[in-house]
């Protein structure tokens, strides 16, 4: 991510700590921070919902009910109204700032956009809402283009800035609750599986990859149509059951060959995929090199380590 032109020329240094350039459109308020040395305990907070992403540099964030974290280019953190921030910087400096992005975002807005979402893609079990809570996320490529377009726009000088704005807000709203659902989903399929549908078969993939599973035999667990089924999984998740179960199996993989006593041809029928070439090519797309060479390397490390 980088900071346009415009915005680059309008900044002016009038502190050293979180040095703030802000630009407004109707519904959102846009702030670039800029800190030029170390400091420790700097105190932030908004009244509004607020979009922290960071352009350069590094933070650590200390908010309530969460242990200290890093926080870096990539990265974005959702908050509700008034969390108060402390933030330290221990790398910032005159030649090498920090620099964050922090957005507000109208309360009006998100639930117009909320209430938009329901009725076109209601969830398949509750309602979409964005959890008053912290939310860290990593930047997809969308995230981060359309944060990169919004820069843009903040700072352009076009008379219906705020109507190109409108849309975007929406589609990064839609995209943060999806994003904030599907992490919710990973992280606590387990304990969601008695009330939710989709946790309950995100809960049986990971216990179940040694098997053939099939896109019937998971609706049919749920009580779903087969193409419903594909449809709300995908909706909910971004992501296709099969694209799924495939980063399930990897993500198994993984574990297995770090064990120096497994062969891959083991591992491969151990994640239940139903050939060695189809494991190698799906292995290779995710982690960009083969079964062979990963278990190679992990070997090694855990020999160095030790």
């Amino acid at each position: 991510m980088k900071l346009p032109k415009k915005i680059i020329k309008k900044r002016r240094l009038e502190t050293l700590v979180e040095n703030k350039l802000t630009h407004t459109l109707e519904c959102a308020e846009m702030h670039i921070f800029e800190t030029h040395e170390k400091v420790e305990n700097f105190t932030l907070e908004f009244s509004h919902p607020l979009l922290v992403s960071m352009i350069k540099g590094r933070k650590i964030m200390n908010l309530n009910n969460i242990s200290p974290f890093n926080f870096v280019p990539g990265e974005t953190l959702i908050l509700p109204p008034n969390e108060l921030m402390r933030v330290d910087f221990p790398d910032a400096s005159l030649n090498r700032p920090t620099q964050c992005l922090a957005m507000t975002i109208s309360e009006d807005k998100i639930r117009e956009t909320i209430d938009f979402l329901n009725e076109e893609r209601g969830k398949v079990d509750g309602q979409w809402k964005l959890k008053d809570s912290n939310l860290l996320i990593s930047n997809d490529m969308a995230i981060q283009q359309i944060i990169q377009r919004l820069l843009f726009l903040f700072a352009e000088d076009h008379p219906s800035k705020d109507m190109f704005a409108d849309f975007m807000l929406r589609e990064l709203i839609i995209r943060v609750l999806q994003s904030e659902a599907k992490t919710n989903y990973l992280k606590n399929a387990k304990a969601l599986s008695v009330d939710d549908r989709l946790a309950y078969i995100i809960n049986y993939i990971r216990e179940n990859l040694s098997k053939h599973l099939t896109i019937k035999e998971l609706s049919d667990k749920v009580c779903m149509s087969e193409s419903n089924f594909y449809r709300v999984f995908k909706n909910e998740l971004n992501i296709s059951p099969i694209d799924f179960i495939n980063n399930e199996r990897i993500k198994l993989a993984c574990e297995l060959l770090k064990n120096p006593d497994k062969q891959v041809k083991e591992v491969y029928m151990e994640c239940g995929f139903n050939s060695m070439s189809y494991f190698i090519r799906v292995f290779k797309r995710k982690e960009l090199i083969s079964p062979g060479e990963y278990q190679l390397k992990a070997v090694s490390k855990r020999r160095w380590i030790y």
